[in-house]
């Protein structure tokens, strides 16, 4: 009997280290991805001064960001190690900000290619390296909006006495109203809204191009419409990856294993699957950086001079 009863207990212990040994091995692989397309980035000089490869550099770190963080935080979910308000206050902060980081830039991203096969004649002057960088700094800004309002209701409501509780660190902590998830549904579908009507304006207006070009135009703007698209499904994941928490936090009050499982599959899913395609669009479809990064693959980053 007692030899029944420990495999039954020990079985769910096995299974969560499974799982956990499955996300840190992918975690593992897709930063390490991340980390070999980076160092190509900053190997060529067209790559840092160029927008459209900027925006996928700043996609890369922020994601890179995202999957250190959400690591952290399903870690210390499944293992139940809590945390101190004050710093899981910090690791939510960033993690709203760099979620929605990527979609934005994403949305930029798209913009950018309208842009060049749009209005091939104003692209240097509206893509420069300067107004990258003032799109990357309003991107932040946009994206550090519901952080603000989110943390600015938790100051106000909570007590100086909550700050030194150790915690289970996720968004449920911080939400004391309910309104306060339907303010942040409401923020997201707004920005979302606007994002799906940008991308679709781009893809519209690069099919119009498209029908009219002959040859390697012809070849090129429908690579563009291929990016575009592939754009406009890396920001439906990340819809769906937004009302991940607002599901989550539905469940968290009913049942709290079933609240671990579907956070373990949405982190699997919509997390760790929608960030492999990044480096899908530029890493492989994009000729200058494929071959670029072929190089430095096979020959090793030491062949930077001679590959000029």
């Amino acid at each position: 009997m007692a030899n029944n009863s420990s495999s039954v207990v020990g079985q769910p212990f096995r299974m969560i280290n499974e799982e956990v040994f499955l996300v840190q091995v992918l975690i593992a692989v897709f930063l390490f991805i991340n980390i070999v397309l980076l160092t190509t980035f900053f190997m060529k000089e067209v790559f840092y001064t160029t927008m459209r490869y900027i925006f996928f550099a700043t996609t890369l770190m922020s994601d890179c960001l995202i999957l250190v963080l959400t690591d952290i935080l399903l870690l210390q979910v499944y293992f139940s190690s809590k945390m101190q308000t004050g710093p899981c206050c910090f690791l939510i902060i960033l993690s709203i900000l760099y979620t929605l980081v990527t979609p934005f830039t994403l949305t930029a991203m798209s913009l950018e290619r309208y842009v060049a096969i749009c209005m091939p004649l104003r692209h240097a002057e509206l893509c420069s390296p300067r107004s990258t960088l003032n799109c990357i700094l309003i991107i932040h800004c946009l994206s550090s909006l519901p952080c603000i309002i989110t943390f600015a209701i938790v100051f106000a409501s909570a007590p100086l006495s909550f700050y030194q509780q150790n915690v289970l660190c996720s968004l449920q902590v911080f939400t004391f109203h309910m309104w306060q998830n339907e303010l942040r549904a409401a923020i997201n579908q707004f920005y979302f809204i606007n994002m799906c009507i940008t991308i679709i304006y781009c893809y519209v207006q690069i099919m119009k191009v498209a029908k009219t070009a002959s040859g390697e135009d012809k070849k090129s703007v429908w690579k563009g419409i291929k990016t575009v698209a592939l754009h406009a499904f890396q920001l439906l994941l990340c819809l769906i990856q937004l009302w991940c928490p607002f599901i989550e936090n539905a469940v968290f009050k009913i049942n709290k294993k079933v609240f671990v499982i579907i956070r373990y599959f949405n982190y699997i899913v919509f997390y760790l699957a929608s960030r492999c395609l990044s480096p899908l669009v530029y890493g492989l479809r994009d000729e200058s950086f494929y071959l670029a990064l072929k190089h430095y693959a096979l020959l090793g980053f030491r062949g930077k001079r001679c590959f000029h």
